[in-house]
């Protein structure tokens, strides 16, 4: 029998290489091998005819081949293996795209079960590299894993078969009486039908008990954080500022800005150290509430110190927070890791004598050569693009001091409150007067010239554009557009005449900086982009946010690209381009059309997808999660947040022997040293 410590090498098919790359995956034991849940099935226990798929959609047909394919060289070095496939009625067309083994995996006159996307184009059907099955594998619900070079799911799967053969959890981690009172499963039938079901509800039972159990967990966890004690800070406010800051302001605050700087001034007052989240949508005004808590601490004085993820957002924080100070004597200084190193040596030492008020940076300001005299308001911004581990970082820069976490991704209350379950929250959930809406269309790749016509003739008035894509470079396996050929293509059509920049996540920092360096002074006037620009860009004379195959991005997040346009007295635009043809991407792409609400948005996001898409891969700094990935099912998560409360309110240190399982894995997501009893 294998144990949860045996190392993944000692497993039946794996051996020192492929050991090496589950590594990759994050798998070192059979403990994480069990973790390794499929991301998803092939459900070949609903097999159709090839006239019963819905086009454009995935699905399992078994058809017969009718002559084993032949690779044909094209364009750009790729080998295309095409052959076509019967059920009998119909035929499908069949396309792999460089795989030098589909002549052996697929033979003449052999009938197989292929499963993918089927699409139906000039009256013809088609699958782009389906994945091939045996029909030994008919009525099956067949895993699929993540992957990584040199490990396709077919070996993981195998893999899997052999450990689970001679391992199951020789324990239960949930009480009976939990266990009973939301129809869970046991736990040794979750682990083998998350991984092999028989069936669809067995798969469904095994994730709902999995899930149940990750959320619980997470959630218990979060709640020892936020109920542990902080600990006692010297960085008490004695008085309050706030209305000598806001006679300096030229504007009026927001009711919601009001309370966040009550809330914020109330905590600072106190010798437990503030740990609070300031969450608003775009343009609500974060940064003057911030800016009102700096003023207080300062007057106090108390140093602060503002983390931003980029050098960009730092140095756009950096001119917010002198414009705010003007004219107040409150020393701010910028540091970035690009800076000479002569100036970033003169500034670390004014920090540490105490001659700056607020230093705004990036990661450079929790290098371990800078010191503060007396740090006690520490904040973070874009919370997701940190993990825990940084924001701690910072923090002990002082003597436990106050902290103030903010995020521009509106996200409904009660996944905010699992989110940022150790954080009490403010949120900022109304705009300030005079905040321009911004109009959204919504049309097709029919448009595209139209919408070049409607960029030049803003770039012609001065004004500038994004184009966003969703990926970097074209995908072999989906008509996607890059961002790379596609700027190489403008640049030689459309936009000739025009400077144009591009900017995506595979280019080297300093490479990045100095694009949107070039687009903020305005010497660029269109950047085409990924994603890398939906947090923290603000450019005011940009105007126009196209958005490429739209469809492909969550509601949230096109709302946050949508932001980086409306930002100056000029009237914006986002035109959001989709040839999409199922209902549900049309909904989607209308709720944006019709809404400007960031806060509205991530609610029809959540109800529509489920919070699993809200942040990608990164879960805000969060212990990674095997299997909710912040959850399909809002019910399940209020459900898991009910029974934690319910454990602790009956047992608040989970010493109780039925639950000693939970404290051990709470302790295991959280790695020990967050969790302080």
């Amino acid at each position: 029998m294998l144990e949860e410590t045996t190392d993944i090498r000692f497993v039946k098919g794996v051996g020192e290489q492929r050991a090496k790359l589950f590594k990759k995956l994050g798998v070192e034991t059979v403990a994480d091998l069990v973790r390794l849940y499929p991301r998803s099935y092939r459900d070949l226990t609903n097999l159709r005819m090839i006239s019963e798929c819905v086009p454009g959609e995935v699905c399992s047909v078994r058809a017969v081949v009718n002559s084993t394919p032949v690779g044909v060289r094209v364009k750009n070095g790729i080998t295309l293996y095409k052959t076509e496939a019967t059920d009998g009625r119909d035929v499908v067309h069949l396309t792999y795209f460089n795989n030098r083994y589909i002549p052996t995996l697929l033979q003449g006159g052999r009938e197989y079960i292929f499963t993918g996307k089927l699409n139906l184009n000039r009256g013809r059907y088609e699958m782009l590299s389906p994945v091939i099955d045996n029909l030994s594998s008919a009525g099956r619900m067949m895993p699929v894993y993540p992957q990584t070079a040199g490990l396709t799911s077919r070996v993981i799967e195998s893999v899997m078969r052999n450990a689970l053969a001679v391992y199951s959890p020789g324990y239960e981690t949930l009480p009976e009486s939990l266990r009973e009172k939301y129809k869970l499963c046991p736990l040794g039938f979750a682990v083998r039908n998350i991984h092999f079901p028989e069936n669809a509800a067995d798969a469904l039972a095994a994730k709902k008990r999995l899930m149940f159990e990750e959320l619980l967990v997470l959630q218990l966890g979060m709640a020892k954080l936020k109920n542990h004690d902080r600990g006692f800070t010297d960085a008490v406010i004695k008085t309050d500022y706030t209305e000598e800051f806001l006679e300096k302001l030229p504007f009026t605050l927001t009711i919601a800005q009001s309370n966040a700087i009550s809330d914020g001034i109330r905590d600072m007052g106190l010798h437990e150290p503030m740990n609070r989240l300031l969450q608003g949508d775009v343009g609500s005004g974060k940064t003057c509430v911030a800016a009102a808590l700096v003023y207080t601490a300062a007057k106090n004085g108390i140093q602060s110190a503002l983390m931003a993820p980029t050098g960009i957002l730092a140095t756009q924080h950096y001119r917010s927070f002198l414009s705010f100070f003007e004219g107040t004597g409150i020393r701010t200084a910028l540091l970035l890791g690009s800076m000479k190193a002569k100036e970033k040596c003169e500034i670390k030492q004014k920090i540490a004598d105490g001659e700056i008020d607020l230093v705004i940076g990036t990661h450079a300001i929790i290098q371990k050569d800078v010191s503060f005299r007396r740090l006690g308001l520490v904040i973070t911004d874009e919370q997701h693009r940190f993990g825990v581990a940084q924001r701690m970082s910072l923090a002990s820069k002082g003597d436990n001091p106050h902290t103030l976490v903010m995020s521009a991704t509106p996200i409904p209350r009660t996944l905010a409150l699992i989110i940022y379950g150790d954080l009490d929250l403010s949120v900022l959930d109304e705009l300030p007067p005079g905040r321009q809406t911004v109009d959204t269309y919504v049309v097709d790749s029919s448009y595209h010239e139209r919408v070049y016509a409607f960029i030049r003739k803003y770039l012609d008035r001065g004004f500038q554009a994004y184009i966003v894509c969703p990926l970097v470079e074209e995908s072999e396996s989906a008509d996607y557009i890059g961002a790379v050929e596609y700027s190489k293509k403008l640049r030689s059509t459309a936009f000739r005449d025009y400077p144009t920049g591009l900017l995506h996540g595979k280019m080297k920092q300093s490479e990045k900086d100095s694009v949107m360096a070039d687009f903020v002074s305005g010497k660029t006037k269109l950047l085409i982009a990924t994603t890398v620009i939906e947090v923290g860009v603000d450019v005011p004379n940009a105007v126009i946010m196209v958005i490429e195959d739209a469809d492909r991005f969550g509601l949230s997040q096109l709302h946050q690209l949508r932001g980086r346009v409306g930002r100056g007295s000029e009237k914006s635009s986002c035109i959001l381009i989709s040839d999409a043809k199922s209902p549900a991407a049309k909904k989607r792409l209308e709720i944006m059309k019709k809404s400007n609400d960031g806060f509205r948005i991530a609610d029809e996001d959540l109800r529509l997808r489920g919070p699993g898409d809200f942040f990608g891969e990164k879960q805000h700094g969060l212990p990674a999660l095997h299997i909710a990935d912040m959850l399909d099912d809002m019910v399940l998560c209020n459900r898991s947040a009910e029974a934690a409360k319910e454990l602790l309110a009956d047992d608040p240190m989970l010493e109780k022997e039925e639950n000693s399982s939970l404290d051990k894995e709470i302790k295991a997501l959280f790695k020990d040293k967050y969790i302080m009893n």
